[in-house]
């Protein structure tokens, strides 16, 4: 998580999804450009911060900090003004988003249990990936895997698989692809995530093609320059960039304005924390074909930081803050719990 405090007194709150160390570091190679900067002008102080660093490595490290930092500022301009950052992004679509839950993929006979606690808790959308899925050469557990969820979660509900392609020698192609967007057709599934290797971009073109399925990705690039050739060739149904790799809220934005222009859904990422996810709700409210958000199943970094829970209504959705900037308050004894050094990060 990063804090960006002002000499009026206002604190912004961001979230990165990379390795701590590697934030603390970036960010003092990033302090001199933001000392005594305009607090109030995110797009620019971000767009400052990306031009200033090129020569050090564009998408990395770097990126990824630049990432907490944006979101951090939208948040203050928002409590400046007294708006929601979706209203600032100009103009709330929606009050409420469907949450999907995501989940890790186990053992046929244990998703039951892994997906039954959620569904009790209101939840009526899921995604499970990664697990045994797809790593034992064997599309018979893979389908078992499959069947037992949709069992578990019922007919009624929403069901999403994603495969985790950008796991550490993932050992599958495009064939293997194909073969299996067949069987989540037969399950209702809603989307095939991540089914190649990132940089596989022509296979993804062949898949998306051929698929019966909706095809999605893009999780692991960031700044909207890497996504160009991606919407360009058609490699994608959904898009989802992270904001909290990407770039933030102001390069997430420019991501999914771009996929509208070549009719492909932007559904953002959201594998962080509650900040992560009161960016995306925030996004949700103002991208206009955004009907749902990701949402880590018993995850303590985006259940137990806020002071006030996120719940779900009736419906299984959650409602989209109004209140200046992210709209989320952190509870400094629960971050306390988890982060060394809390006191600082709200005190500057």
């Amino acid at each position: 998580m990063v804090a960006v405090h002002t000499d009026a007194g206002i604190s912004g709150y961001g979230s990165v999804f990379t390795n701590g160390r590697l934030v603390e570091a970036a960010i003092d190679v990033l302090m001199p450009h933001l000392i005594g900067a305009n607090a109030l002008e995110p797009e620019r102080l971000s767009e400052t911060l990306h031009q200033n660093t090129f020569w050090m490595g564009r998408g990395g490290t770097l990126t990824h900090a630049i990432s907490g930092i944006d979101i951090a500022l939208w948040d203050i301009l928002g409590k400046a003004t007294g708006l929601s950052v979706g209203r600032l992004l100009g103009g709330r679509y929606r009050d409420r988003v469907q949450p999907y839950c995501s989940l890790l993929m186990d053992e046929p006979a244990r998703m039951g249990d892994v997906i039954a606690p959620h569904r009790d808790q209101g939840f009526r959308a899921f995604k499970i990936g990664w697990g045994p899925f797809g790593r034992r050469d064997d599309p018979k557990l893979d389908e078992a895997i499959v069947r037992a969820a949709r069992e578990a979660a019922g007919e009624d509900a929403r069901l999403f698989v994603d495969a985790g392609a950008s796991d550490a020698f993932w050992p599958n192609g495009l064939k293997w692809a194909l073969n299996t967007a067949h069987m989540l057709k037969d399950y209702g599934v809603g989307w095939f995530e991540e089914a190649l290797r990132p940089d596989a971009l022509d296979d993804f073109v062949a898949l998306r093609k051929a698929s019966p399925v909706p095809i999605a990705g893009g999780e692991v690039l960031t700044r909207r320059q890497s996504y160009t050739p991606w919407l360009v060739q058609g490699a994608l149904d959904i898009v989802q960039p992270d904001v909290t790799k990407v770039g933030g809220i102001s390069e997430q934005r420019r991501i999914a304005w771009m996929a509208q222009e070549f009719g492909i859904r932007y559904i953002g990422h959201g594998w962080n924390t509650a900040l992560g996810l009161a960016a995306d709700l925030q996004l949700a409210s103002a991208i206009f074909d955004c009907d749902l958000v990701e949402y880590i199943g018993g995850s303590a970094y985006v259940d137990r930081l806020a002071s006030e829970p996120f719940r779900l209504d009736g419906d299984g959705f959650l409602a989209i803050p109004d209140r200046p900037g992210l709209g989320i308050d952190l509870d400094p004894d629960h971050v306390a719990r988890y982060a060394p050094g809390a006191a600082r990060f709200f005190t500057g």
